[in-house]
């Protein structure tokens, strides 16, 4: 368990590829709470659990309820790092969600219905090779899948995204990359960051 940061009242940690981030037997909540030996772990935001890369938990109720409160009014910032399939433009991506409950999947809507939700991101291109792309990637909304979802739907699925369409072996190549937020007592801008990971089909882009 690699643990970034920890005080009284909330925890940043890495979730490591195929841990749950939800508060779930073998979950990211439950991790914390042995290697921390605190009753109180709470899950504010989440992260698919192919997913890689940073999230902050909470160390009590208010606390939960104060970063919870920053994700709804859009000043908890998420950064990503991707590596997809083609050469995208970067700008802004906008489309309407819906979610397939039986396959699991979520899929873009023509129109709006029950359960179909706006999603929005925008990212920037980092570099291209081979090929492929590095892309930076800020949240605008967090949807089930949908860095995975929009990127797919316009031709370019992530390295590794065998669910949405990428034919390479490997691990979704997708990173929780950096959070921005305030402290829930202090008030204090957090900032945390990692590098982007080893091995492919990252190392294309040192």
């Amino acid at each position: 368990m690699e643990i970034v940061y920890a005080d009284p009242r909330i925890v940043v940690a890495v979730k490591p590829a195929g841990v749950l981030s939800t508060d779930e037997p073998g979950g990211m909540p439950q991790l914390l709470r042995q290697e921390l030996g605190t009753p109180c772990i709470r899950t504010v935001h989440r992260l698919d659990a192919a997913v890689s890369g940073l999230m902050v938990y909470a160390r009590s109720v208010k606390a939960a309820s104060l970063l919870s409160e920053q994700i709804r009014s859009r000043t908890f910032g998420k950064e990503y790092l991707a590596v997809v399939h083609g050469v995208p433009e970067g700008g802004v991506m906008t489309d309407l969600l819906g979610r397939d409950p039986v396959r699991r999947r979520t899929y873009v809507a023509a129109e709006p219905g029950k359960d179909v939700r706006p999603a929005e991101l925008s990212y920037e291109v980092l570099g291209s090779r081979e090929g492929l792309s590095l892309v930076r990637i800020r949240l605008c909304t967090g949807r089930t899948h949908q860095i995975r979802v929009q990127f797919a739907s316009r031709k370019h699925p992530l390295w590794g995204d065998g669910k949405y369409g990428s034919r390479a072996k490997g691990a979704i190549a997708l990173q929780s990359a950096r959070l921005q937020f305030f402290h829930p007592v202090s008030g204090e801008k957090m900032e945390f960051a990692l590098a982007m990971p080893a091995g492919e089909p990252w190392d294309y882009f040192i």
